[in-house]
């Protein structure tokens, strides 16, 4: 393989890499009600389709701020990720599976799971790849109301917001590789 073969595999390997690392910063944005992070992937004429949602990002992301307010917590879970790449274009397909759970436990507006696939075309902006549009598929949905049980013991526990765990463990690390830089 040659240099500019050798460059160009690497240049798609980094934006198939972007594009996945994308669609985990929403899955992971949506899981701790993080909002502004859920925005953040889609492009500023970027819109969603949902089910029962069809529309705009910024209002797709207000929708998602009231449809999940109900939820004690959720899980994306993102199996199957093929990505064409197409210049500065790219055609994404992902499924995965999605755990909601809320109170009270036997409401099974609260507590499903789904199966989803994500029809995505990204388009790569000044601030990288961006979501442009979304066809979120819902292709199955199983009711688990009433089988969510107790922790087993004490431990972390992940939450919506600010509380979650998620936060504390990244500025930790943050805060020690910093530390060590400046050795």
């Amino acid at each position: 393989m040659s240099a500019p073969d050798d460059a160009a595999a690497l240049g798609e390997l980094t934006d198939r890499q972007q594009i996945h690392d994308l669609v985990l910063r929403y899955c992971s944005a949506v899981d701790r009600a993080d909002y502004d992070g859920v925005r953040a992937v889609y492009a500023r004429d970027g819109v969603d389709h949902h089910t029962g949602f069809s529309g705009p990002a910024d209002e797709y992301v207000a929708w998602l701020r009231v449809r999940t307010a109900g939820f004690d917590g959720s899980m994306h879970l993102v199996g199957n990720h093929l990505v064409e790449l197409l210049g500065d274009r790219a055609f994404a397909e992902t499924y995965g599976t999605a755990v909601h759970w809320g109170t009270p436990r036997d409401d099974e507006s609260l507590n499903f799971t789904s199966g989803f696939q994500y029809l995505d075309h990204l388009r790569r902006d000044p601030e990288g790849w961006r979501i442009v549009e979304r066809i979120a598929v819902r292709q199955w949905t199983r009711s688990d109301a009433g089988r969510l049980r107790d922790p087993e013991g004490d431990g972390p526990r992940g939450s919506r917001g600010p509380d979650d765990p998620f936060d504390g463990a990244r500025d930790r690390v943050r805060r020690i590789a910093a530390e060590e830089r400046t050795r």
